[in-house]
C-alpha cells in the first residue's frame, strides 16, 4: 500500500446519509473478484444517466469540472453501510480516493478503509457541513488531510482535530496492509513456535493419511 501522511487535494462534497456499498459499487458492477477494474463502476447508480449506461449525470458531484481527480470525499452519517463487501473501498481507491471525512462510518467499512491505504476520518456534524460548504464556495475546492497531526484543514485557514486508532495509524502511515502488520512481529511468532514444539509437538506432527478411494 502507498503510505499516507499527508495530503492535500480536491475534496468532493457528497452529504447524504446512509450511503450504503451498493450505491458506492453496485452488485451488478462487480464482475470479478479483482481489484482491478471497479473504478467504473463506483457510483454507478448516481453517476450515470441509466443502468448500463457510461453517459455522465451532470448534476452528480464527481462529473463537476470543479471536483475532476478528487481524492477526498466529504460524506454523510453512517457511510459505508450495507453490506461488507470490500469491493466498495476497491473501487473507491481505485478511482483515486485516499481518505474520506464523515461523521460516522460503517465499522466493517471502516476497516475495509484501514487495510486499504484509506483514511476515513470521523468528524462531527457541524465540522462536515462547514467543510462541504466551504468547498462548495472555494475557488479551488481543496482540502488537507494531515494523518501525521490527526487534523483535517481548509485551505481558509479553518481546522479540525481527528482520532484514530493508534494501530491503524501506524499500518496507515507505513502503508502496510494486515499481513504487512502482522509480519512485524515474524520474531515474536517464531519464538512462541519454538517453544510452542517443546510444549505441545503432537501439534506439529504429520500424520500420515490413506489416498481416497
Amino acid at each position: 500500500m502507498t503510505p499516507f501522511t499527508k495530503v492535500t487535494a480536491i475534496a468532493a462534497p457528497l452529504l447524504r446519509d446512509n450511503i450504503d456499498t451498493d450505491a458506492i459499487i453496485p452488485s451488478r458492477e462487480m464482475r470479478s473478484a479483482s481489484k482491478k477494474g471497479l473504478a467504473d463502476g463506483l457510483f454507478a447508480g448516481w453517476r450515470y444517466t441509466a443502468i448500463g449506461s457510461r453517459e455522465p449525470q451532470p448534476d452528480f458531484v464527481l462529473n463537476r469540472a470543479r471536483y475532476a481527480g478528487a481524492q477526498i470525499l466529504v460524506g454523510g452519517a453512517n457511510f459505508g453501510c450495507g453490506s461488507s463487501r470490500e469491493h466498495a473501498v476497491w473501487a473507491m481507491a481505485e478511482y483515486g480516493f485516499r481518505a474520506v471525512v464523515a461523521p460516522s462510518f460503517n465499522p466493517i467499512f471502516k476497516g475495509n478503509c484501514i487495510a486499504n491505504g484509506m483514511v476515513p476520518v470521523m468528524l462531527d456534524h457541524a465540522a462536515v457541513d462547514t467543510i462541504a460548504t466551504a468547498l462548495e464556495q472555494a475557488a479551488e475546492p481543496l482540502l488537507t488531510v494531515d494523518l501525521e497531526m490527526q487534523r483535517v484543514a481548509l485551505t481558509q485557514g479553518l481546522s479540525w482535530p481527528f482520532a484514530i486508532d493508534g494501530e491503524a495509524r501506524e499500518a496507515l502511515l507505513a502503508g502496510r496492509d494486515p499481513i504487512g502488520q502482522t509480519l512485524q512481529l515474524a520474531e515474536r511468532i517464531r519464538r512462541f513456535r519454538e517453544q510452542d514444539v517443546t510444549v505441545r509437538p503432537w501439534i506439529y506432527r504429520t500424520v500420515a493419511t490413506s489416498p481416497a478411494e
